[in-house]
């Protein structure tokens, strides 16, 4: 490989390390440990062949599917040219480009291009360049960043939008409508006269005079249950979303959160967990399915089969995340929804392909889901989040306009 020069005389260990930074910083979980297994393994492969050096590390470094691509931007940026981490300061710009003398090259993702300019930081007092003003400046979380950031799409987002998104999604709350059960309360104005009430307060100045005492109904926020999708497509917002069914879970009682992909998992006990670091990797070690097919029907039958009962009580509201792309191209998925959509007070679709102007629902999974649901919305950025908690936080009906245009479409 031609990089044998810029990695030998000893430094090998300490670009590995650096590269090894670059990969944490761009979002994948690389540790001590795993430095330490690429420098091992490459001195095993050795620098003879560049595609020898890159599949070891490739091996060492990337566990999932979606990894992928952010390995291999961040390999053929990093290893390519020594000098190209001084290009890449410019990083106010969408994207970064690559050399000039290798146009056809594609272009660097916003995520690689932040980790690999992220190390500049650690430099000597010497070393360190004089901030640009300008750049302070605008790096500044203004009124319109912040405007920005709510309109960006979570699958376009940097690394670091990603974490301000993420305490964002920390500090959101989801004002669900409270609804009346079956319970009373005593109250001086209430409708209804409480005649047990009434009768034992008489007895007390021996039946000569009865006041009558009323009650109402005691109101309850409905029980709220969500299944999200993690199959391969959904995977950069299901992630995301995972921010936001923790801070739902503890910020109220009765949530419960199901993930599906080729199976179903029940997470809610361990979303339950304070630490939201502690509470992702214990759902990170129950969940077998991440960024696989999707098996909706099949899901669905077990959540109708075991779980049903159990959780859709009291009339449940249901937030249905996905983006309705079926492996078994809606085998029984139509019946499931039904019954599901039977046994809840509402059932909102939340889909993140909804973004695109030009979307229509014309895969066998989407027909089959959309008659339905009642509600079908849009999740992919900060701003849907909210208008969400805006729409559930208010009484909504059986059957939303927006999903009635939708079937009207389809005719």
């Amino acid at each position: 490989m031609t990089e044998v020069e810029s990695v030998g005389g000893g430094r090998l260990v300490a670009n590995l390390m650096h590269f090894g930074r670059v990969l944490r910083a761009a979002g994948l979980p690389v540790g001590p440990g795993k430095i330490i297994a690429a420098v091992e393994a490459v001195r095993e492969i050795g620098l003879g062949n560049r595609a020898d050096f890159y599949w070891t590390l490739h091996a060492v470094f990337v566990n999932r599917r979606d990894q992928r691509q952010i390995f291999d931007q961040a390999f053929h940026v990093f290893w390519r040219n020594p000098r190209l981490l001084e290009r890449m300061m410019a990083l106010m710009l969408p994207t970064v480009r690559r050399p000039e003398d290798d146009p056809n090259q594609e272009k660097v993702n916003r995520r690689i291009a932040e980790a690999l300019a992220q190390p500049n930081k650690g430099r000597g007092k010497g070393e360190e360049q004089p901030p640009d003003p300008e750049i302070i400046a605008d790096a500044a979380m203004t009124y319109s960043s912040r405007e920005i950031l709510q309109k960006t799409d979570f699958e376009q987002m940097s690394a670091a939008e990603i974490r301000r998104a993420k305490e964002a999604i920390a500090r959101m709350r989801l004002p669900i409508m409270e609804v009346p059960i079956r319970r009373f309360r005593a109250d001086p104005s209430g409708p209804r006269v409480d005649m047990r009430a009434t009768l034992r307060h008489s007895l007390r100045g021996g039946g000569h005079h009865i006041w009558l005492r009323r009650r109402r109904a005691r109101r309850r926020h409905p029980p709220l249950v969500i299944l999200c999708d993690i199959s391969g497509s959904m995977s950069r917002y299901s992630r995301m979303l995972l921010h936001f069914m923790h801070a739902l879970t503890n910020d109220r009682d009765r949530v419960h959160t199901f993930l599906f992909g080729t199976r179903l998992t029940n997470i809610t006990r361990h979303l339950r967990q304070r630490d939201i670091d502690l509470a992702l990797d214990r759902v990170a070690g129950v969940v077998e399915d991440w960024s696989g097919g999707t098996r909706i029907g099949h899901c669905l039958k077990d959540f109708n089969r075991i779980w049903s009962r159990r959780v859709l009580g009291q009339g449940a509201l249901i937030l249905f995340i996905s983006d309705g792309l079926d492996r078994d191209a809606g085998e029984g998925l139509a019946g499931e929804m039904e019954r599901l959509h039977k046994s809840c007070r509402r059932l909102v679709w939340l889909n993140p392909l909804l973004r695109y102007d030009a979307f229509e629902p014309k895969s066998l999974g989407m027909k089959a889901i959309l008659p339905h649901v009642d509600d079908f919305r849009s999740v992919h950025n900060l701003e849907s989040l909210e208008a969400l908690a805006e729409v559930l936080g208010a009484e909504g009906t059986r059957r939303e306009e927006g999903v009635s245009r939708w079937l009207g479409g389809e005719e």
